[in-house]
């Protein structure tokens, strides 16, 4: 009996051809906008989770803080939660580093008359306490230990980057929920018209005593073959695009620094199935409507 439904599924799909090609392209070019909007939450998580990894919390002293006095910060700060490292830069060898930084503009440390860095402790953090919010707070009880006059982690930078990155997620919910309803309606008016063109043969077996299930049964399959071919062509057409963005960035900024990771099997079929339920969906409004079952 399956065999028969799904037959007759695709004669519809075929004696429909543009309405149908019409439907996939849509649900196509849906998945593509909300598959890339996952993509790209992946990966940017995946950065924002390496940068917090490589965060050092760097506490500068006060200006002329004793040897003693700087053995007794370094013991404060060993004893604060989440701490897995101190190490103590002296302003000469901060000197020194900045000045191998900038080998091109030594001409600036020519007429330097004194050290104007100060004497600092860097701080690494254990891999279970690096968050966002969790670094913050190891900031704060740093900077109330008495002798640090400052402490810098980045957060300007970073803080702006969470946000725009929680702003982006919301308008990937957002558009999401969107394309959602209108692949939802637009498959709903496929099926709606392919039951018209079929209204006289439908009339008929209704007539004569089909079951509703007989009668529906081709329509849901439908559905879910369009949601289906939809969601596999709008995957393919990301596939390609990330692979062919993937090899130009592998030789440009982030060679050797960051590898990109497509949608996980996982998630690719979730996104399947749901594409499959947006077809499924469309066609009970359909139904629901033209045939009241």
């Amino acid at each position: 009996m399956m065999t028969l439904f799904f037959k007759r599924a695709i004669e519809d799909i075929l004696k429909n051809r543009f309405l149908n090609i019409v439907t996939i392209i849509t649900i196509s070019l849906s998945t593509l906008i909300v598959s890339a909007f996952i993509l790209f939450f992946i990966n940017t998580n995946k950065i924002i989770n390496l940068w917090q990894q490589g965060i050092r919390v760097m506490a500068y002293l006060e200006p002329g803080t004793a040897a003693s006095e700087r053995a007794e910060i370094e013991g404060q700060i060993k004893q604060l939660d989440g701490v897995k490292h101190v190490r103590f830069i002296s302003n000469e060898e901060a000197l020194d580093q900045l000045k191998s930084q900038m080998k091109r503009q030594s001409s600036l440390f020519e007429n330097l008359a004194e050290n104007p860095l100060p004497d600092a402790f860097e701080i690494r953090m254990r891999a279970s306490e690096q968050n966002w919010n969790k670094i913050e707070s190891l900031a704060d009880r740093v900077e109330s230990v008495k002798g640090v006059q400052e402490v810098e982690y980045g957060q300007k930078w970073l803080g702006r980057f969470a946000n725009i990155f929680d702003m982006f997620k919301v308008a990937g919910y957002t558009l999401g929920g969107i394309f959602f309803m209108a692949t939802v309606l637009i498959v709903a008016n496929t099926i709606r018209l392919v039951i018209y063109s079929r209204r006289e043969e439908v009339e008929i077996m209704r007539l004569v005593g089909a079951a509703d299930s007989f009668i529906k049964m081709p329509f849901y399959i439908q559905g879910i073959i369009q949601g289906a071919l939809g969601a596999i062509v709008g995957l393919a057409v990301l596939l390609i695009s990330f692979l062919a963005i993937e090899s130009n960035m592998e030789q440009g900024l982030f060679a050797g620094f960051f590898q990109f990771r497509f949608i996980p099997s996982r998630i690719l079929l979730s996104i399947i199935f749901s594409s499959m339920l947006v077809g499924w969906i469309g066609c009970y409004l359909s139904l629901k409507q033209y045939l009241r079952v």
